[in-house]
This record gives structure tokens, sequence and C-alpha cells, in this order.
């Protein structure tokens, strides 16, 4: 149940991406990260119910509501027009929170792939934080560029593999994300950053008077 649920977390990350890279509607897209939300909500109160006390299913299941809530959030905040400081600050705390998943991942759950894709999230998180709660606006772009690519590549790719039966060979693939995510993040932040020099130092080439 909750990979039928991360595959919409995939889509929501990249529908918020290309909202970010001004390509889609907000309001549009907050009905969206409503539904998501929602749904990434109700999807760990059913596992945590049923979970018989198990410790691993409720250490993994309570992970879900950081992203529950923050699409809630992000929702309701693009519907109704509210200022986005509060989702930054609180995607600090899922920043943070989801270094201590990836932890758990790799020492306690013996998951190396979702130890990578969480640093991936605590990374996309941070960003949010920077984006929307201290307002880095410069970070647009990149930020948008990064949420689509990871809606793939931490979400829908891996869900749909794992339900498939075709998740498989967990050293080689956390391997794989790992070089990935430098590389391609890498890469975009130098490119976004470069765009952004290249524009303001075209604005300030227009704005100087002409001597003639």
């Amino acid at each position: 149940m909750a990979y039928v649920g991360l595959l919409y977390v995939g889509a929501v990350l990249f529908l918020n991406g290309v909202m970010l890279l001004g390509k889609a509607d907000p309001k549009s897209i907050g009905v969206f990260n409503i539904f998501v939300g929602a749904l990434q909500v109700i999807t760990p109160t059913v596992l945590i119910a049923t979970a018989l006390a198990d410790p691993v299913t409720i250490l993994s299941a309570s992970g879900i509501y950081l992203f529950g809530f923050t699409y809630l959030y992000v929702g309701i905040g693009l519907l109704g027009d509210f200022d986005s400081s509060g989702v930054g600050w609180f995607s600090l705390f899922v920043a943070i929170m989801a270094l201590g998943y990836s932890y758990a991942n790799f020492q306690l759950l013996g998951d190396s792939p979702f130890g990578v894709i969480w640093l991936y999230w605590s990374f996309l998180w941070l960003l949010f934080f920077l984006l929307l709660g201290l307002k880095r606006e410069k970070l647009t772009r990149y930020t948008g560029w990064v949420a689509a690519i990871e809606g793939w590549v931490t979400a829908a790719i891996p869900s749909f593999l794992i339900l498939t039966g075709n998740w498989r060979n967990p050293s080689a693939t956390a391997l794989t994300l790992a070089v990935f995510g430098v590389v391609v993040f890498g890469a975009l932040w130098w490119g976004t950053t470069h765009e952004w020099s290249l524009r303001g130092f075209q604005r300030g080439h227009r704005a100087m008077p002409v001597s003639r």
C-alpha cells in the first residue's frame, strides 16, 4: 500500500517542479497536492493501525506523514494564496528528519537504495526551505528541476519497479542513485546559477547609460 502512495508522490513532485518552472497554474497544482496529501496521511494511518505493534512497519510508515502534511500544507496554501514561509520552515524540519530516516534505512532496515533516496528528499526539502522559508528566489528554477527529476527517480520509477517485482540489486541501485544525484544535480546547479548570473549581467548592461 505504501508503494502505491509512493507512485503518486512521484506525480505530485513532478507537477510541483513543473509549477516552479512556470509551466502550470499554481491553483490547479494545489488541488492535486491536496489529493496526494490526503492519500499520504490516510496510508500510514492504516499501515500503523494494522501493524500489530511491529516496530519496523511503524517506523517505515511514520515517515510518510512528513510528505502527506507537506502536500496538504502546499495545496491549501496555493488555493488560499497564503504566504509560503510556514511551508518553508516545516520543510526544514522535514529535511532534518529525512537524515534520520536515511540512517534508519541504512543501519536498521538494511535498505540502502532508500537510504540514498531519503538523502535525495532531505536535499529537496532543504531547497524548499531556502526557497519558501528564506525567499531565495534565485533558487526557483533549480528547485523546480530537482523536484521534477526526483519525482521520477525517487518515487515513480522505484515504486513501479517494486510493484512489478523488478526492484533488484540493492547495492548497485544505491550506488547508481548516489552517482546520478551528484552528477545531475551538480550540473543543474552550475547551469541554473550560470543562467541567473547571465540574466543579471544582461539586465545590468541594458540599464547602463549609453555614451555618445
